[in-house]
């Protein structure tokens, strides 16, 4: 348990529900467009609401438009001012009409509106078998508009959140949930299961550790089926998957089976064991960048903890940061880097803030994605375009999401729970 806790320290997590806006950088000029509600078949006024904001919520998230903030009834034919909406100056109208509940199928008829010619540009028909999962058909359709306007993709909408949840002494879940945290399900329950990892992009399995028994054990679960499978185990220290090659068949580990946490790679074709790092202090959180050549760690290797490098065979060891005391959570998406580091000096708040970088293996580049508040814990998206992290500020802790391409960065206020670890 102590190791747990010294590795947990580099970072701390909370949990999210419903979604606000903080922008940090305007971009350039979007095109203009209406959310309208056609829904007729629904009863339930407060599931009617929350879809209608999951939907406005994902086209403000997309950073593709402008987004008219407000709630706008129509019927799904329209007339002639709905299918114009000359008085909010808009380009585009997208149209919805949901039959359905949380508790049965579900049914979305969408259809989107040039609104400078009150003519249809494309329909679309979504069915979703399980109404408990209607965050995503909601996602999907957001994410087939802006793939209809050929505008930058957001096809990660569509893809789960995981962490795992603590729930009391030595126990926690793994649970599995949507970008907003609106849809959740537990997978794994029962002892104390932590540091979810998936397996590859397609989130069909994903590992985790399991530290209830007396040896450290690390499984890999199938989302589909429920069935876990031991990779393999250790007798103490530390036991956590990290990362994962582009073709799968490598992990990366932090293990500590003398004591000592340094990372390792296992093969899953020979199972061969490979120890990368060697270090009589911390090394932890290694993550593959360059085409899986080389690793991206933490260490504490100049008294506190900072991002290093090295070749997956040991060799070309590098220190990749020169600013801060307290570099740490790091991800990474091919050659780029984000990490969470302690700025010096303190708030307004009288506490130290932690600001999220970003850097690349290829050039001296250098990034600040956040401004204030105690940002930790980033993790990319599968397309490298988002990073999600935790965000602190002035007692108030939120879920960001930042655009990395748009400059603009979205929170989702934090209400009860305790994340302990998380993936995206």
């Amino acid at each position: 348990m102590k190791k747990i806790l010294l590795f947990l320290a580099f970072a701390s997590w909370l949990f999210a529900v419903d979604a606000t806006i903080s922008v940090i950088n305007k971009g350039l000029a979007l095109p203009k467009i209406v959310l309208q509600d056609a829904t007729t078949a629904v009863g339930d006024q407060a599931f009617k609401s929350k879809f209608h904001k999951i939907m406005l919520g994902d086209l403000k998230v997309s950073s593709d438009f402008e987004v008219v903030d407000e709630y706008v009834a129509s019927s799904y034919e329209g007339d002639s001012n709905t299918n114009v909406m000359s008085e909010k100056g808009a380009q585009l109208i997208f149209r919805y009409a949901l039959e359905g509940s949380p508790n049965s199928p579900l049914s979305l008829r969408v259809k989107l509106i040039n609104a400078k010619t009150a003519t249809t540009q494309y329909e679309k028909i979504y069915n979703m078998n399980d109404g408990a999962k209607y965050p995503f058909i909601a996602h999907k359709a957001i994410v087939e508009l802006i793939n209809e306007l050929k505008m930058p993709p957001v096809n990660w909408m569509e893809k789960f959140i995981i962490f795992a949840k603590g729930t009391g002494s030595k126990q926690s879940e793994i649970v599995i949930a949507d970008y907003t945290l609106t849809y959740q399900k537990v997978l794994v329950r029962g002892g104390l299961n932590i540091f979810p990892k998936w397996v590859g992009a397609d989130q069909r399995a994903f590992y985790y550790s399991d530290y209830s028994g007396k040896n450290l054990v690390l499984y890999r679960y199938d989302v589909a089926s429920g069935q876990k499978t031991k990779i393999l185990d250790s007798k103490g220290g530390m036991l956590i998957a990290s990362d994962v090659s582009q073709n799968g068949d490598k992990i990366l580990l932090t293990m500590a089976p003398q004591d000592q946490p340094d990372i390792y790679t296992y093969d899953l074709n020979s199972k061969r064991l490979s120890q990368v790092t060697n270090y009589s202090g911390i090394d932890v959180n290694g993550n593959f960048v360059d085409g899986d050549r080389r690793v991206v760690f933490v260490s504490d290797r100049l008294g506190y903890p900072n991002v290093f490098a090295q070749n997956v065979d040991g060799s070309g060891f590098e220190q990749l940061v020169y600013h801060g005391k307290n570099n740490n959570s790091v991800s990474t998406y091919q050659n780029y880097i984000v990490y969470s580091s302690r700025e010096d000096g303190k708030s307004s708040f009288g506490t130290r803030d932690f600001n999220i970088y970003m850097i690349s293996t290829q050039t001296d580049y250098i990034r600040q994605l956040t401004a204030s508040g105690k940002n930790l814990y980033p993790r990319f998206s599968s397309d490298g375009q988002s990073v999600v992290f935790i965000k602190e500020l002035g007692g108030q802790s939120s879920l960001g999401i930042i655009r990395v391409n748009e400059n603009k960065s979205f929170q989702f206020p934090l209400k009860i729970g305790k994340i302990q670890s998380i993936d995206w």
